[in-house]
């Protein structure tokens, strides 16, 4: 175990320092210097136990994660560091561990449309995602943008929740807010509305006459937006959410028609600089978790760039259980081409180290989608569109980013799990990286577990068509 030069317990726990709980890197890092409280994630050997080390070391409680044995707690450095002593507590991570979304497509380069004109799916429909909700972690969504309206006038955006966080961030819950309300206000906002149309974008008609659509056409978002400060301890509430709702996302007693199951999540966040790979981290244990249960989950690697001479990808998606997955961005030269290149600002991982390497690559620089032009990230864009109706000035934009290569993974993903229902997360990950195409550009391919992988685009570009027909 990493010893992270953390300061003994304190009197009041009577324990042996070298019996504590290991803390996280960004804990070890802060609590040395801690003043006031702060909060932390207690994990335990099972919810009872750290719930009883939480009340023991004086901590107050404020949520958990209950089907990971994980206790949300608030209190001063020396009620930390007793508690990281007290019996059947086998870790301690910081909660206000900052993270920030990766701001910075074409179904041509990756098949996709040709998947959607050539497949289907088990039950003989085109393969379009049908039958699969896509949960998206991300800023919010504005659910009444025209990218998401159905033919029937009503929104893809089939669960719309927010995570409320209290003004110290040390209590997060995840909250169901009515269908219209648009969410994607944060300090960033217009991210998440972007990254929903990336995925499930319904065809939609510029006024210029450009011709856009989602990845998986016909697939249903959960948007959940994070907390206001963009902590960890938000982001992996609506990760838990997930966990104990895929099954029926809209609430007991909705039709899988109308909210199907979630079958994989999109999150295109992460800490600046990318890192160390952390197994004992609450977001590891949640995405493990989804994955026995059937929930792949998808993360953006991240927009630090590298030349291969250190780990710039985003630690969560370097967790080599099958069932999650890492994007790096693909540049398509803007016209569809399958020999493009990587993107300047994709992270890469660290040559000679494959598990740090992205798993795969899809389509991330000059991005169009949904935005609106007064949202901070939308007026980044260079390119605004207007939508089909007369009042829909600026509501499309151009955005670069792993965020935005991400969600199209994310998308693709429900295309497969259309294809075969019973494929579980491992099965539909393997399909993707066993057929991905091997552009050429950048880092060479090294013989990996599943073929031939780089340190800075993974096994290649996503190739829909021949993934659909591996997973079956």
């Amino acid at each position: 175990m990493l010893a992270f030069g953390l300061s003994a317990p304190t009197a009041a726990s009577a324990a042996d320092p070298a019996s504590s709980a290991d803390v996280s890197p960004y804990l070890a890092t802060t609590l040395p210097s801690l003043t006031g409280a702060s909060t932390v994630l207690v994990h335990g050997t099972e919810l009872a136990a750290a719930r009883s080390a939480v009340a023991d070391a004086g901590l107050s409680r404020v949520g958990s994660f209950d089907k990971i044995g994980v206790v949300a707690a608030r209190g001063t450095k020396a009620q930390i560091e007793d508690v990281r002593s007290r019996p059947g507590v086998e870790y301690v991570e910081a909660g206000e561990q900052p993270i920030r979304f990766f701001d910075e497509t074409s179904h041509t380069a990756t098949r996709g449309i040709e998947a959607q004109q050539t497949q289907t799916g088990a039950d003989g429909s085109p393969l379009t995602g049908k039958g699969v909700s896509v949960g998206v972690i991300d800023s919010g969504v504005d659910p009444t943008h025209p990218y998401f309206e159905e033919a029937d006038g009503s929104s893809a955006v089939v669960a719309n929740l927010k995570t409320l966080c209290d003004p110290t961030e040390s209590l997060c819950t995840v909250q169901r807010v009515p269908g219209f309300v648009d969410t994607d206000t944060l300090s960033v906002g217009g991210h998440g509305t972007h990254v929903n149309g990336i995925v499930a974008g319904r065809p939609t008609t510029l006024s210029s006459g450009e011709k856009l659509q989602g990845a998986a056409k016909d697939a249903k978002l959960v948007s959940i937006s994070t907390g206001a400060a963009l902590v960890i301890l938000g982001a992996d509430a609506a990760l838990n959410w997930v966990l104990e709702n895929h099954e029926a996302p809209c609430g007991a007693g909705v039709p899988a028609a109308t909210c199907p199951p979630i079958k994989v999540t999109n999150n295109s966040y992460g800490p600046t600089g990318g890192g160390t790979f952390d197994p004992q981290s609450a977001t590891v244990k949640l995405q493990r978790a989804l994955a026995a249960e059937g929930v792949l989950t998808v993360w953006a690697n991240g927009n630090d760039g590298g030349d291969g001479s250190e780990n710039l990808s985003n630690p969560p998606g370097q967790d080599p259980t099958p069932g999650v997955l890492s994007v790096a961005s693909y540049f398509d030269l803007d016209n569809g081409t399958r020999d493009g290149t990587v993107s300047e600002y994709s992270s890469r991982g660290r040559t000679g180290d494959q598990a740090t390497y992205p798993d795969i690559s899809a389509p991330g620089e000059n991005i169009t989608s949904s935005c609106r032009p007064y949202l901070p990230i939308c007026s980044t864009g260079f390119d605004p569109g207007n939508g089909p109706g007369l009042t829909d000035i600026g509501t499309f934009n151009t955005i670069s980013g792993t965020s935005m290569a991400a969600p199209h993974v994310a998308g693709i993903v429900a295309q497969l799990f259309q294809a075969n229902p019973q494929a579980t997360p491992a099965q539909v990950e393997e399909a993707l990286k066993t057929t991905a195409y091997k552009y050429a550009d950048g880092a060479a391919y090294e013989n990996g577990a599943l073929g031939t992988t780089s340190v800075d685009k993974g096994y290649g570009l996503v190739d829909v068509v021949a993934a659909a027909q591996a997973v079956r």
